[in-house]
């Protein structure tokens, strides 16, 4: 494949920078309400009188709904205009909200949770999706780097404003006022976003179980899948014992967790975009080695730290993020030149789906290694770290072999083309 890369790229028309902004909304608005519940537990558990087991399977419960709805979903993802099917997924969502916003017991929340994840897993996928049919390979960076801000934007809005409402009236609160801004949302999207149908202009396959077959035994998909579930697993083994270890290992105050979020996710937020821009200039690919060897050596020092100060910490922290975004951006712009136009949405359904269910395995693996000693202090807590340093040097090859499939497939396009 031709390294067009490092070309000058194309600027985003006025449409697409709508596009642009249209989607990292909807994927903050996910990521937000996926996250929001783990710090809301101090709130929830005693208000519904949960055990901390019950809060666990709360906040596992979305994932697996998550994963399964992609992997149903996953064959009828290309036979819709992609802008229809974003918006009755997103209606769901909103009203999956609105229905944890009114959850008084356990059970009601629990399946509040369930029914959110079912219709927001499958978002993402559509936003990849969308992404992809409307925006050039070498344009795509970019445009995932500014969707994977929606992560940093949850971080230092989101969070915050979350603990504050549910703090200044109760957990409800966070959960009502996403509803609100997403019903205006919605409406926008509705009104401005166009059709995106130009997929259904191409033979689709009659029966979507043997389309989801053939999305699934196609060999060119498998690397992708692998990484992606690579990806996940690194993520989600360290995430559920980040403020423990903070707080018990290396002795910073609870109270400084929101300003390490905050600056951390600032921070994060002007990252993104210049991944994205290098990896549309330098190429993907050697973004995305370097981002796995920052993450390596910083995984290796935030593990083996010792008690250090909030200042140090910080630092540590934002180096971290840098590499792990330094990672999913150019990874995720890559991803999206794997399969061909009319499995986009398949392909997308079922990577979303693979991330989910690995993410909430590698979680349980995860718990399963640490330990919990009497002093409250995490042991065996380096142990998870050499197992996310081993899946992120498989990646390095995994993503390889994506990349040598893009280019073997580009090349055998150009020669039919001659």
């Amino acid at each position: 494949m031709p390294r067009a890369d490092k070309k000058s790229v194309p600027a985003f028309t006025p449409y697409q920078k709508f596009v642009v902004a249209a989607l990292a909304f909807l994927q903050f608005a996910v990521i937000l309400d996926f996250m929001i519940v783990a710090p809301l537990g101090a709130l929830v558990m005693p208000a519904l009188a949960m055990s901390p087991r019950q809060f666990g399977l709360i906040v596992s419960a979305y994932a697996f709904s998550a994963g399964a709805s992609g992997l149903l979903v996953a064959g009828f993802a290309d036979r819709y205009d992609r802008k229809k099917l974003l918006l009755f997924f997103y209606a769901g969502f909103v009203l999956g909200t609105l229905w944890c916003g009114l959850a008084n017991s356990f059970h009601a929340l629990l399946a509040a949770r369930v029914f959110t994840g079912v219709f927001g897993g499958v978002i993402g996928s559509v936003v990849l999706a969308i992404a992809t049919d409307l925006f050039r390979p070498e344009q795509r960076g970019r445009v995932m780097g500014f969707i994977q801000t929606a992560f940093a934007a949850s971080q230092v809005m989101g969070l915050p404003a979350g603990i504050y409402l549910s703090n200044r009236w109760d957990w409800h609160a966070p959960f009502r006022a996403m509803v609100a801004i997403g019903i205006v949302a919605g409406l926008v999207v509705a009104w401005k976003l166009r059709p995106v149908a130009a997929h259904l202009t191409q033979r689709q396959e009659h029966s979507p179980w043997m389309h989801l077959w053939h999305t699934v035994r196609e060999p060119r998909h498998w690397s992708a899948f692998l990484t992606m579930m690579l990806l996940a697993t690194g993520g989600f083994m360290l995430m559920p014992f980040g403020s423990a270890y903070v707080v018990n290992n290396l002795g910073i105050s609870i109270t400084s967790l929101p300003t390490i979020y905050l600056i951390t996710g600032i921070f994060t937020i002007f990252i993104g975009p210049l991944v994205g821009k290098l990896a549309d200039r330098q190429g993907k690919y050697p973004v995305f080695v370097g981002g796995s060897i920052v993450s390596i050596i910083m995984v290796l020092i935030y593990t083996h730290l010792p008690p250090i100060s909030l200042t140090l910490l910080i630092v540590v922290n934002v180096v971290l993020f840098m590499g792990i975004f330094s990672r999913m951006i150019p990874f995720q712009a890559l991803s999206t030149s794997v399969p061909e136009v009319t499995k986009r949405g398949a392909y997308n359904s079922l990577g979303a789906a693979i991330q989910q269910v690995s993410g909430g395995i590698a979680s349980v693996i995860a718990g399963h290694i640490v330990t919990s000693a009497p002093d409250g202090k995490l042991e065996h807590f380096p142990d998870v770290g050499y197992v996310v340093v081993c899946a992120t040097l498989a990646t390095m090859f995994t993503t390889w072999k994506m990349k040598q499939g893009i280019e073997r497939r580009a090349g055998a396009v150009r020669e039919a083309g001659a």
